[in-house]
């Protein structure tokens, strides 16, 4: 009768710890590397474009100049192509961009998602600027909701600041029934906004970063780039992404 050979404990426990590092290798190739944003150099619109997101967009304001809208809705390549657009509605307490009115109407006639942003000014009144921006935008069904872009401190305390944004938003969203999306850059909105607002959508701005956005709190939009180039506008523009997929994106939209 032939002698069983003795087990050895050792030998087993090696060689499921190399099965098991195996396997956490493999999910975390997965989750990283499969599931990473890649950006892929597109000539066309003169920038790296973020490919795993499926609805791209831009925003425009005076300095985009003259729009044709039509040609920015025709502009595809490969599977990319125009999917929303934010204008600059207003500044401040009187301020109405320049080109506010055409640029609304013409991307409605394109049938461009449109939405409409409020450029605020620290030193001046929250009340005053949401009124301002109310008396200018006209929000039809179909159109993102309202933004309120941050930028600058301009030497305002931050509970000051604070309070004159939360003035603003609480009265834009008394008036059109939506809540307001911030618009920021993930430096601000970390150091002056803190957790105050995590409860408003956020559009933040984030260039030079190869994955996301280096922001811990969730976000709908990235502003990834200022340097795109569009059919139709004879300018570089700011390119966008956002953070869902077309259901997302469609209950996003006014009703």
């Amino acid at each position: 009768m032939a002698k069983r050979r003795k087990k050895n404990p050792a030998k087993r426990t090696i060689i499921i710890s190399i099965a098991l590092l195996a396997i956490a290798a493999a999910t975390y190739y997965s989750l990283y590397f499969l599931n990473k944003p890649r950006f892929v150099r597109y000539p066309g619109f003169g920038i790296d474009m973020p490919v795993n997101y499926t609805i791209h967009g831009i925003d425009v304001s005076r300095h985009q100049s003259t729009i044709d809208w039509e040609d920015v809705k025709a502009m595809q390549i490969k599977n990319i192509k125009i999917g929303f657009g934010f204008i600059k509605a207003t500044e401040g307490i009187q301020n109405v961009d320049d080109q506010f009115k055409k640029n609304w109407a013409a991307a409605k006639k394109a049938d461009i998602p449109r939405g409409a942003y409020h450029f605020f000014i620290p030193s001046k009144s929250g009340k005053a600027q949401a009124e301002n921006f109310i008396e200018t935008v006209n929000l039809d069904s179909g159109d993102l909701p309202p933004v309120l872009d941050i930028e600058h401190v301009n030497g305002t305390s931050i509970p000051k600041l604070q309070l004159g944004i939360l003035e603003w938003l609480l009265l834009v969203e008394a008036h059109y029934h939506v809540k307001p999306i911030i618009y920021t850059n993930a430096f601000f909105y970390k150091n002056f906004l803190g957790d105050k607002f995590d409860d408003y959508p956020l559009w933040v701005a984030h260039y030079l970063v190869k994955d996301k956005p280096h922001i811990e709190r969730n976000w709908i939009f990235w502003q990834h780039n200022e340097t795109g180039q569009v059919n139709g506008i004879n300018a570089y523009v700011d390119f966008n992404v956002f953070n869902g997929d077309s259901a997302a994106f469609k209950k996003l939209l006014i009703k």
